[in-house]
């Protein structure tokens, strides 16, 4: 077997109104798996790392991505723990190898363009007549299930965007999700778990930062709202760790991202795991390409879902790799008569 790889900037186009911050773009690289004989058919996977978040985003990153090529019929040696986005792209690149070279991670109908997925409408941070203006358009598409990020403006503000839609809409028309990325602090928690409680939402993802586990356990004890961990799981590689993270906090969610949570076999792990302890989960993308949402997307179509996924972030991007991948209203699905176009990626 052979490998390369590529690094690739991924550029965001912005709705007006949106905060930018420092994020422009976004940097990923994609490994290709062929055999020798047959270099015609590849895989390709996603190695995608988030700066700032991953686990892995360190200094000698490509260094260890040209290891893993240079070495990829030694692959079974090559240790990847701590190496989240790595093991994804690696993951996918040999599914979609085994399975012909065709972008196809599994057999599923969702390949097949016979199933979609059911997805979150995400509010992106903004000013609140952007976000309401946001919230309009999920709802104007047909979303039956709305996700806000929060935490960013001011509180108050963020609390009248939820009781609009709760004035028009009960939890049974619409179900609501907000995500704090971990913007609350030990001394205002509790206070803003209160406030955001009558508005009967589904979860709140991360109140406040990862590593706090003592005061995550009692908030999760004591919650007038479920709470979903996201950040709290990345960097968390062993099954040892994984159990007493689950045993010590006992969430009533988890979020998986599996490029930043040990890869497909990773974020399988983590739900089994919860599932064990009654803990539910859904799966979300983390601004991959069309490449790294194919794989999660068809890789998700092959559990039993039970609620809204977290997927379809690609429409950011000016410069996505063209795919078969699309969504439709409040649903992510694959077209099989379209193509996929990787001329734009340069193999090293």
């Amino acid at each position: 077997m052979k490998a390369s790889y590529t690094r690739y900037d991924l550029q965001f186009s912005f709705p007006a109104g949106t905060s930018r911050g420092v994020l422009t773009a976004k940097e990923t690289y994609f490994i290709k798996l062929w055999y020798e004989e047959n270099p015609y058919v590849y895989g390709v996977g996603e190695c995608a790392i988030f700066r700032g978040l991953s686990a892995d985003d360190r200094p000698d990153y490509e260094d260890k991505l040209r290891e893993v090529c240079e070495n990829i019929d030694k692959l079974d040696s090559i240790d990847l723990t701590g190496w989240s986005s790595i093991r994804f792209g690696i993951e996918t690149a040999l599914l979609d190898l085994r399975h012909g070279g065709a972008r196809r991670i599994c057999p599923t109908d969702f390949y097949e363009g016979r199933q979609s997925i059911t997805i979150n409408g995400l509010v992106w941070m903004g000013d609140k007549a952007t976000m309401q203006r946001r919230i309009e358009e999920k709802l104007q598409a047909g979303f039956k299930c709305i996700k806000l990020k929060i935490g960013a403006i001011d509180f108050e503000a963020e609390l009248d965007l939820l009781a609009g839609v709760r004035e028009r809409f009960s939890r049974d028309e619409i179900e609501l999700r907000v995500d704090a990325n971990g913007a609350f602090t030990a001394d205002n928690v509790r206070q803003r778990l209160d406030a955001l409680a009558p508005y009967d939402l589904h979860s709140i993802e991360q109140p406040i930062r990862q590593g706090q586990w003592e005061l995550m356990a009692d908030l999760c004890r004591n919650t007038p709202i479920p709470i979903a961990l996201d950040e709290e799981l990345i960097g968390i590689d062993t099954p040892e760790q994984k159990v007493a993270m689950l045993d010590t906090i006992r969430p009533q969610y988890i979020v998986l991202k599996p490029a930043l949570v040990g890869g497909l076999s990773g974020s399988a792990a983590w739900i089994e795991a919860a599932s064990e302890r009654g803990i539910g989960w859904w799966v979300t993308s983390a601004l991959e390409s069309n490449i790294g949402l194919n794989a999660i997307a068809q890789w998700v179509s092959c559990l039993p879902l039970e609620i809204p996924q977290g997927l379809g972030t690609g429409q950011l991007y000016t410069n996505n790799i063209p795919s078969p991948l699309y969504q439709q209203d409040s649903e992510v699905a694959y077209n099989p008569a379209l193509s996929w176009d990787l001329s734009s990626l340069e193999w090293k």
